[in-house]
């Protein structure tokens, strides 16, 4: 019987020895971009562009990165919970539509929004003319906040990124509250010091991790603090490596990104302590409370307001300037868009399905419970924290000599230089698009495999059929939704994708996202309304999956 085991162990370790070693690759693929900014943190020869960064620059990077979080991390916790509270814990009229339409803010990049607010609120945008024409001002005779400030970007950065504190404190209001809450009540505690006292200590491991989500992306921006010239690492990534014309510089500053993003997490875990978050009456969902009169009102009022800010007034404005004053086709609907759109388009979509493969072959490689496709999971899971901006420094600094290597050898065994292959076309590219984003499509996919039971694989195996056809005759029928889901996520988050785009795009290879980006550094903004619009319109796509997973909980 013993002998038996150990041959059937070892049958199954060599039949899904190919899947092993093929997260094993993956793994190291993934973490090869950090890995090669990390290589570079001690290496020599930056002193002269560190000594200039650190006479000039370097104190504003850290100074304004700082702020920025701060601000942004007080913003996105207090949007984000305040409606989550609304929606979850209150009943009152429009509660239903605004459970979904609090979501729409994720569509609209934080760049975009950036232009769109900057074109409508500047000294000739047309509230500062109304406001002029209506009263009588000139120049110099009123102030008027500047929205192309630091404060202006933690304003606009909240607008766009509390859903991810409000979907996660929603669940947690929903899943986890129920029982204290009408404890909290029969104690005779009224709606707000129940929120205080028990709801938010209660939601506080989902607020700090929404509120990490929220930072990772502040500081990954590169689109909006550029526009608005607030200098911050990102930034600084890209003086390094475009105007000083130094890529170890540039690496070195792209570690100390990875090391700030890293020190923010370990901060909210070291003011947590020992302190733990269990609700130990059960998982029963608290009665709404009804609220009516001017509660009502104010409740409406308080989930429109980051719904009208973050989604509904930029859309308005973008339209407006995509169409002209008049109505006409706007200046940016030409067949330069359409190129652009192709090829927006044919990244998205070859990044999508890439990343949707190699997460089913990773999920699939981690049921057989072997501990390296495991190991190899959560390494790949880890990319999404890494900047764009990061990632490309790390894919650039190893493809580039990469490059030049398969092209010297390619010419000296037939004479001719093919140029660079990888970095002169979207290889490379594609290879950072899914060094950050292959982790959404796992965790969808793992999501996925997760409902379906061992007995079902078991099943299959005491029928015979091999690994690879139990994978194509029983998951994938099953994880058809789960494998579209992942797909939908990738290709969203490709298209709406800047800073990497900028770094390692090929030679005269625009996208939407790219050309939204120069025509809005240009003042262009009426040009930057189409492509803007057309991304902000493809983010919608998985915004109307999640509302119809809320819309589909039961109340």
């Amino acid at each position: 019987m013993s002998l038996n085991y150990n041959r059937l162990a070892v049958s199954r370790l060599f039949s899904t020895s190919p899947l092993v070693a093929f997260s094993f690759a993956l793994a190291v693929l993934v973490a090869l971009p950090v890995l090669a900014v990390g290589a570079n943190i001690f290496s020599g020869g930056t002193s002269g562009t560190w000594g200039h960064l650190m006479a000039t620059v370097l104190p504003d990077y850290i100074a304004n990165s700082v702020w920025l979080c701060l601000g942004v991390g007080i913003g996105v916790a207090a949007m984000g919970t305040g409606a989550a509270w609304l929606v979850a814990l209150n009943d009152f009229p429009g509660r239903r539509i605004a459970e979904w339409a609090l979501l729409l803010p994720m569509a609209m990049p934080a760049y975009v929004l950036a232009y769109t607010y900057t074109d409508f609120l500047q000294f000739v945008g047309p509230v500062q003319s109304g406001l002029r024409q209506a009263f009588g001002w000139k120049h110099g005779e009123y102030w008027f906040p500047d929205v192309r400030s630091l404060s202006g970007a933690v304003v606009l950065f909240s607008c766009v990124l509390y859903p991810y504190v409000y979907l996660l404190v929603r669940t947690a209001f929903l899943e986890r509250a129920g029982g204290m809450i009408e404890a909290a009540r029969a104690l005779g505690l009224n709606p707000w010091q129940g929120f205080w006292r028990v709801s938010i200590p209660l939601a506080r491991p989902a607020i700090a991790a929404g509120m990490a989500l929220a930072l990772m992306e502040t500081l990954a921006d590169y689109g909006t603090v550029a526009y608005f010239s607030v200098q911050t690492f990102t930034t600084g990534i890209y003086r390094a490596w475009f105007s000083l014309g130094d890529r170890v510089a540039s690496a070195q500053l792209a570690a100390a990104l990875l090391g700030f993003m890293a020190l923010l997490i370990l901060l909210e875990r070291v003011s947590r302590g020992r302190a733990r978050y269990h609700d130990n009456t059960g998982r029963r969902r608290a009665t709404r409370q009804v609220l009516r009169g001017w509660h009502a009102l104010l409740a409406q009022i308080g989930c429109a307001i980051p719904v009208v800010i973050g989604f509904l007034l930029p859309a308005l404005l973008l339209l407006r300037l995509a169409l002209g004053d008049d109505g006409a086709e706007g200046p940016g609907f030409t067949s330069r868009f359409l190129v652009l759109a192709r090829n927006s388009f044919t990244l998205a979509a070859l990044t999508a399905a890439l990343a949707a493969l190699l997460a089913l072959l990773l999920g699939f490689a981690t049921r057989d419970g072997h501990r390296l496709p495991r190991l190899a999971s959560r390494i790949v899971g880890l990319g999404y924290a890494v900047p764009g901006s990061v990632i490309a420094v790390g894919v650039l600094i190893p493809v580039t000599r990469l490059d030049h290597l398969l092209a010297g050898s390619w010419e000296q065994m037939t004479g001719v230089n093919p140029g660079l292959v990888l970095t002169g076309g979207i290889a490379a590219l594609v290879y950072a698009y899914l060094a950050r984003f292959l982790s959404i499509a796992l965790q969808t996919v793992e999501a996925g495999f997760a409902r379906i039971t061992p007995s079902m694989e078991a099943a299959a195996r005491s029928l015979g059929s091999q690994p690879t056809e139990t994978l194509r005759r029983v998951h994938l029928p099953l994880m058809r939704g789960s494998l579209l889901t992942a797909t939908l996520l990738v290709f969203v988050d490709v298209m709406k994708e800047l800073p990497a785009t900028l770094v390692i795009r090929p030679f005269n290879f625009d996208t939407l996202a790219t050309q939204t980006y120069t025509l809005a550094a240009d003042e262009r903004l009426a040009e930057a309304s189409s492509a803007a619009l057309a991304i902000v319109a493809v983010g919608l796509l998985p915004i109307i999956l999640l509302a119809r997973q809320i819309r589909g909980v039961a109340r």
